[in-house]
């Protein structure tokens, strides 16, 4: 059962990467990668995984019937588990494509597009993504990674060029939200764990995140030349009969980022899941709009509201991006995470490569289960009883635990399906998986190293 499930999900992910050779959407091919993977668990699972065992003794104390039926159950309650974590993801993801959205069907990026007057590439390459970096850190690099590709549709007109920026934007967008507790679901999860805190994660994890852009950055600087072109405005009758009038795109456009600002604000205060507080900026700003074109007629209205605008949302990158992370936590359940984490330690044993090689497989599998496992492997030590130089790795904000966040935020890029800012990027523009590899990958590694590096010599000793 373990094996067939390993052979289903790589079979699943050739089918992602193959998805234009074989004309098979990608989401198909994740939805039903995902379903079978935790049919067959379910359907093969002759006993409980030993990570399990607690929690199902805990399970069957609260519930009581046959044995088939308690483990069918308890089967049933693990997946229900996994789709409220998905599902609050789903809903992030929906909540802020639709305010970008609106805020692009008032024209509101205009905003920042009229300001960027370069067509030179290099320049808008280092200003789109200097911006990314930081709007990465203070949003988070999903959020971001939407906001800047609908922003390069309004500045380059030709698909080639707007998907190698995009490429960059994943980069860029992963670094930033690296380096803060808000910036990455990864930083997060160790920051609300306990292992890291919001001073020394931004401060010892500010530069090397920096140089993983800076680097390929500089790398284009030297081999890119030439401008972009920009594309003509695609204005249609109704915007020279009822079009939007500058406050009107001034108020969506400082209500739509103050709302994703708002976002990480929201849960530091009420604790609530984030997709709590996009929903509220999305309420928010979907009544001021009703309230600002209440006035127009039906047909006018319709494209500029939130009505209109989620005709526009491409739910299939929702779907495939649900497919993978069913996949990915059958995986989790069957505990072949845990096992690869484990045989991380037998082999490698130094806390910088175990890391780095974290990093790296998370381009392969999502970085959320493979951090849970990290923090699962290993328990956060006491000050007073880290008497080893192993054991001192493990304290809060300690080796491990800072370098963790770093490399499961930026090894991500090396494939565009490695991070769920570049699962948004690829369903937006649908850039090619193969087309990333070739184009991007490399530039994406080598930038990662080059942070890597630049921690371990800030803080650390290679044989520790």
């Amino acid at each position: 059962m373990e094996i067939l499930i390993l052979v289903v999900f790589v079979i699943g992910y050739l089918a992602i990467a193959l998805e234009h050779p074989i004309h098979i959407d990608k989401a198909a091919s994740a939805l039903t990668t995902g379903v079978l993977c935790w049919a067959i668990f379910v359907l093969g699972a002759q006993f409980i995984p030993e990570h399990l065992s607690h929690e199902f003794s805990l399970f069957t104390a609260e519930y009581t019937g046959e044995g088939g039926l308690i483990q069918s159950m308890f089967f049933e309650h693990r997946l229900l588990h996994h789709v409220s974590e998905i599902s609050s993801i789903l809903f992030f993801l929906l909540g802020a494509m639709t305010i970008v959205e609106l805020v692009d069907a008032h024209e509101g990026f205009a905003v920042i597009t009229d300001r960027i007057k370069t067509t030179n590439k290099v320049k808008l390459l280092w200003i789109i993504s200097l911006l990314t970096f930081f709007l990465s850190a203070a949003l988070d690099n999903l959020t971001t990674s939407i906001v800047m590709v609908s922003l390069l549709r309004k500045l380059i007109e030709d698909k080639q060029t707007r998907w190698f920026f995009a490429g960059i934007v994943v980069i860029a967008a992963n670094a930033g939200g690296a380096w803060s507790p808000i910036g990455d679901v990864t930083t997060t999860m160790l920051w609300i764990g306990g292992q890291v805190t919001a001073g020394p994660i931004i401060m010892d994890l500010i530069i090397p995140s920096l140089v993983c852009i800076i680097v390929p950055l500089l790398v284009l600087s030297a081999t890119m030349k030439g401008n972009v072109k920009r594309p003509a405005r695609q204005e249609g009758k109704e915007h020279y009969i009822n079009p939007t009038t500058s406050f009107e795109r001034n108020l969506v456009f400082t209500l739509g980022i103050t709302g994703l600002l708002f976002v990480p604000v929201f849960k530091t205060i009420t604790h609530l899941p984030p997709f709590m507080g996009m929903m509220l900026s999305l309420g928010v700003l979907w009544a001021v709009t009703e309230v600002l074109h209440r006035n127009k007629n039906r047909e006018d209205k319709t494209p500029v509201t939130v009505s209109g605008v989620l005709r526009k949302i491409d739910t299939s990158s929702v779907l495939f991006f649900l497919g993978i992370l069913l996949a990915v936590s059958a995986l989790q359940e069957v505990g072949h995470l845990r096992v690869m984490a484990g045989a991380l330690k037998d082999q490698l044993g130094n806390v910088y490569s175990i890391n780095i090689v974290i990093g790296l497989l998370s381009s392969i599998v999502d970085n959320v289960p493979l951090v849970a496992a990290s923090m699962g492997m290993y328990d956060i030590t006491s000050p007073e009883l880290a008497t080893a130089a192993w054991e001192a790795n493990f304290v809060k904000d300690g080796i491990f635990w800072q370098f963790l966040a770093y490399c499961a935020g930026t090894g991500g890029s090396a494939l565009i399906i490695g991070s769920a800012a570049g699962v948004a990027v690829m369903g937006m523009e649908r850039i090619d998986f193969i087309w990333y590899m070739k184009r991007i990958s490399l530039l994406a590694i080598l930038g990662y190293l080059a942070g890597a590096f630049t921690y371990i010599l800030m803080f650390g000793d290679i044989l520790n």
